[in-house]
């Protein structure tokens, strides 16, 4: 599985994130993306995942004048947003301690790994 399938349904959760921490435009979510490791995330991966946010009310985006060319436009979470973002944490939580323990070895509750018996 490559990462780029693996990234797709967590991407919209990080790019969540990246815009509750403050008003961004695309490249600059690409750049802090990249700065965490995602060294093949582009600005048209972004893009798509940003424009259905918008369509389903979890941002909402002004353009603003740059000093460096053309208008950005800036994306900032709403409440809704807000609240989707909660969600993905709390599913990612969970998926990653699941996830971490079958590849260590760990077993929680009183499940027996039935594969040795």
């Amino acid at each position: 599985m490559s990462q780029t399938q693996m990234l797709k349904g967590i991407m919209d959760g990080c790019l969540l994130a990246i815009i509750k921490d403050e008003e961004c435009y695309g490249y600059e979510m690409a750049s802090r993306l990249n700065r965490y490791g995602f060294i093949n995330i582009s600005e048209g991966t972004i893009y798509p995942s940003l424009l259905r946010m918008q369509k389903e009310d979890l941002v909402t985006s002004t353009r603003r004048k740059s000093t460096a060319g053309p208008q950005r436009k800036y994306y900032r979470l709403t409440q809704k947003g807000e609240e989707a973002l909660e969600e993905f944490l709390m599913q990612w939580n969970e998926l990653s301690k699941n996830v971490n323990s079958v590849i260590n070895k760990e077993v929680t509750g009183s499940e027996v790994d039935s594969c040795n018996m």
